[in-house]
C-alpha cells in the first residue's frame, strides 16, 4: 500500500509518500512562496527520492500504476486559495494516474499530529473576525482517535463554551493551529487547564495526511476525483460581499454589461 498526501491548506504548504505504514518522504515549505510555486516541485522532490515511479498519461505500465494506490488530499477548511490550488493538484493527478482520491480533514490531521495526548486536542484555524474552524477529538485507551465535535466555524467566545460544556474540569485541552497563535492569550485565560502545542505539531502536516490517508483507503473510504470539493465551512468573502450587495471597483452588479456598471 503506498500514498501519496498533499496538504495546501494554511500557509504551509506539503507532500508525502507513506507505504505500508512507514512514512518514507515528507516534504514542507512554510514560507513567502505561493502553493502554485511550490507544490508541484515538492511532489516531484519526493517522488524522485523515493524512487516511485508514476509513470506517464503516454506510456502507463501495470507496474507503474501498481506502485501508487491513491492520493490524499487535505480537503479543508482552510485557506480558500490553498485548497483550490491543493484541489485541482489531486484531481489532475487522480486523473492522469487513474487514481482514486482519498479525502481527509485539515482539521482531523492536525489534531492526529499531535497525539497520543491525554486529553482533549482543538485545532483552529484563523478565520479572521475573532472566528475559527475548529474540531474536538480525543484519543481512546487503545489510542484510535475518537472526534469529540465535528468541524465548525465558531468565535471563540463560542468555542470556550462548548469547551466548558464537553470537558471535565481535571482535563487538558491542547490547543494547535495558525488559531492558536492569534487567540491562545485569551483562551490561556478563559479556558482552564489549556496547553499551546509547540510548533513541531501546530501546523498541518502532510505526513499525518498520508496516514490518515492509508487508514481511510484501507477502509473503502476512497472516491471519485471528479466527486472531490474542497470543505469551506463558509463562503469566500467574495460571495459574502455580492450576496450582502457591496460591490467594489471593478465588479458587476446583475444584470449589468461592463458599460452600465457604476463603480462604488
Amino acid at each position: 500500500m503506498q500514498i501519496l498526501a498533499i496538504e495546501s491548506s494554511s500557509l504551509t504548504a506539503g507532500a508525502a509518500i507513506i507505504k505500508d505504514d512507514v512514512v518514507l518522504a515528507e516534504y514542507s515549505v512554510s514560507f513567502k512562496k505561493t502553493h502554485s510555486q511550490t507544490l508541484l516541485p515538492m511532489i516531484d522532490e519526493v517522488v524522485k527520492m523515493t524512487e516511485l515511479d508514476l509513470g506517464t498519461i503516454n506510456a502507463m505500465t501495470e507496474t507503474n500504476l501498481k506502485e501508487l494506490d491513491a492520493i490524499a488530499i487535505s480537503a479543508g477548511p482552510g485557506s480558500f486559495t490553498g485548497l483550490r490550488i491543493g484541489s485541482a493538484t489531486a484531481k489532475g493527478l487522480c486523473l492522469a494516474l487513474d487514481k482514486p482520491l482519498v479525502e481527509v480533514s485539515t482539521l482531523e490531521a492536525m489534531a492526529f499530529g499531535c497525539g497520543p495526548y491525554n486529553g482533549l486536542i482543538c485545532p483552529m484555524i484563523d478565520a479572521r473576525r475573532r472566528q475559527v474552524y475548529t474540531a474536538l477529538y480525543r484519543f481512546d485507551e487503545e489510542l484510535n482517535m475518537v472526534c469529540v465535535m465535528e468541524p465548525k466555524l465558531l468565535l471563540v467566545e463560542e468555542l470556550a463554551q462548548n469547551l466548558k460544556e464537553l470537558k471535565s474540569d481535571d482535563e487538558n485541552v491542547l490547543f494547535t493551529g495558525d488559531g492558536m497563535h492569534v487567540h491562545g492569550a485569551w483562551l490561556k485565560e478563559n479556558v482552564s487547564k489549556s496547553k499551546m502545542a509547540p510548533a513541531v505539531c501546530s501546523t498541518p502536516r502532510a505526513a499525518a495526511v498520508a496516514e490518515l490517508g492509508a487508514k481511510k483507503w484501507r477502509e473503502g473510504k476512497a472516491i471519485n476525483a471528479d466527486d472531490h470539493r474542497p470543505i469551506y465551512l463558509k463562503k469566500s468573502q467574495a460571495e459574502q460581499e455580492r450576496e450582502a450587495g457591496i460591490y467594489t471597483k471593478g465588479s458587476l452588479r446583475p444584470g449589468e454589461s461592463g458599460t452600465q456598471a457604476k463603480i462604488c
